[in-house]
């Protein structure tokens, strides 16, 4: 069973410094008409289970964290916690996940608030999977 502890240290956990990157292939995602489309053969970091990827800029209104769940279903989320609007990243082995500051607030993969100081329950997106393309709903 993989740690559902993330490990980080005291200055990333300060300065909300995230574990989960950007696509190392920047051209792997579109975003047009309130969709996001990735396509998922250029996206080795979402072919193993609890890979994920964070999606910023290219006119996004939001900051978007994708995960390949346990149980291999794609998972979109808003990538801000209701506390402190920090970035989240993954809980490997808990369908959870965690903001990357001190405060660690953690949300499940429904959006629900479990713990930590947050304000609330995070937003989540409808996600599909079409001919190779993972395609988010805003």
């Amino acid at each position: 069973m993989q740690s559902t502890t993330l490990r980080r240290n005291i200055f990333q956990r300060l300065f909300g410094i995230c574990a989960t990157k950007q696509p190392s292939d920047e051209g792997c995602w579109t975003f047009k008409n309130g969709k996001i489309v990735v396509d998922l053969a250029r996206v080795p970091e979402l072919v193993r289970v609890n890979g994920a990827i964070r999606l910023e800029a290219k006119n996004l209104p939001e900051r978007i964290l994708v995960i390949q769940g346990d149980d291999g279903q794609y998972n979109a989320f808003q990538n801000r916690c209701t506390h402190a609007k920090r970035r989240l990243d993954p809980m490997p082995g808990a369908q959870q996940v965690q903001c990357c500051s001190i405060m660690k607030s953690i949300f499940d993969y429904k959006g629900k608030y479990v713990s930590g100081p947050a304000k609330g329950d995070i937003q989540i997106y409808p996600v599909i999977v079409d001919n190779g393309k993972l395609v988010i709903t805003l």
